[in-house]
């Protein structure tokens, strides 16, 4: 979060004082964790653009060959009627994948107002001034803050049929107890009529999943280790990076891919006025990075209530954007 260029100052305490509760909360419980949507400041927005290009990390090349090449399919599943509506990206980031889309719908005319949503008002700015210059006659709203915050001020905003985007595999930074929460709790937030899209990575080789989130040049690892250098920024820690080490492991039976921080050694971190002991090799859990089945998606849909509109894969078939609908 950038606290310095911001005039709504009891907003930006509000997200420190959230910041530092989620960290000491995360850190005082066993096993200590940290939550991954503060990963993403300057710094780590910029990191995790080098990670998307990396030739290890598969993700983004499937998800983009299913909005660059098949794009009139996506616009026929998530609007059929060809009717005024909203875009509403859920961690729009930089909206690489979306822009196919976007492009798409300004060029036929549809009648509709695109709203990024993302944690990261940096990343939010670049993606404005971005668009600006790419779709100048695109409609745009930006939204920082949280999911489901930031859907009911857009359901404040119009009125129109809702279309919620969820890429890139965000639903695998939940474990599966938590995706069926978001998803129920999403088709709360939404009214009948309203579609979401949703990008779930598939189970595949072990070896190309493991591959692409620990990769040989260390910019996964960076990524993870710059949340301690945020948390020592702008909550007054005092991490030292160097003792600690990136760890990844992936499960290819539950899906689960998963990024942890490890403990070189006993050490105390102070953050702030608190104190956090560290045994030697102890683990901070830092992210999931869940990997889906067919028929565990489809338990997913039916869990939160949604009806099936449709499906597209990418020509690899590791990658699937799915699309329900809110009865």
């Amino acid at each position: 979060m950038n606290l310095q260029v911001n005039p709504h100052t009891k907003v930006e305490d509000h997200h420190v004082d959230s910041f530092l509760t989620d960290v000491l909360k995360g850190l005082k419980s066993s096993p200590k964790r940290l939550s991954s949507k503060y990963f993403y400041d300057k710094t780590g927005d910029r990191l995790f653009q080098e990670i998307m290009v990396m030739p290890e990390y598969y993700l983004t090349k499937c998800e983009l060959d299913i909005f660059k090449n098949k794009t009139a399919d996506l616009i026929r599943l998530i609007n059929p009627e060809n009717e005024p509506f909203d875009l509403i990206e859920l961690g729009a980031g930089d909206a690489m994948k979306s822009t196919f889309l976007l492009k798409h719908l300004v060029e036929t005319g549809v009648q509709f107002t695109y709203m990024p949503i993302d944690i990261s008002g940096n990343i939010l700015s670049i993606l404005k001034e971005k668009l600006g210059r790419e779709l100048p006659a695109l409609e745009i709203s930006a939204l920082e803050g949280d999911y489901f915050q930031m859907l009911q001020k857009a359901a404040s905003l119009s009125h129109r049929r809702k279309v919620i985007l969820f890429l890139g595999s965000n639903i695998g930074n939940m474990n599966i107890e938590e995706a069926e929460s978001f998803c129920h709790a999403l088709n709360r937030n939404l009214s009948s009529g309203d579609r979401v899209l949703i990008g779930f990575d598939l189970k595949k080789n072990p070896h190309t999943i493991l591959n692409a989130y620990n990769d040989k040049n260390g910019i996964t690892a960076a990524f993870n280790l710059n949340l301690l250098t945020r948390i020592n920024r702008e909550l007054g820690a005092d991490f030292d990076l160097k003792q600690f080490q990136h760890y990844q492991t992936y499960d290819p039976v539950s899906g689960a891919c998963k990024s942890y921080l490890v403990s070189l050694k006993e050490q105390t971190v102070k953050i702030g006025n608190e104190s956090i002991l560290f045994e030697e090799s102890e683990l901070i859990d830092m992210e999931i990075s869940q990997k889906f089945s067919a028929e565990k998606i489809e338990e997913l849909r039916e869990k939160s209530d949604f009806k099936r509109v449709g499906e597209i894969k990418d020509s690899k078939n590791w990658f699937v954007d799915v699309i329900w609908q809110v009865e």
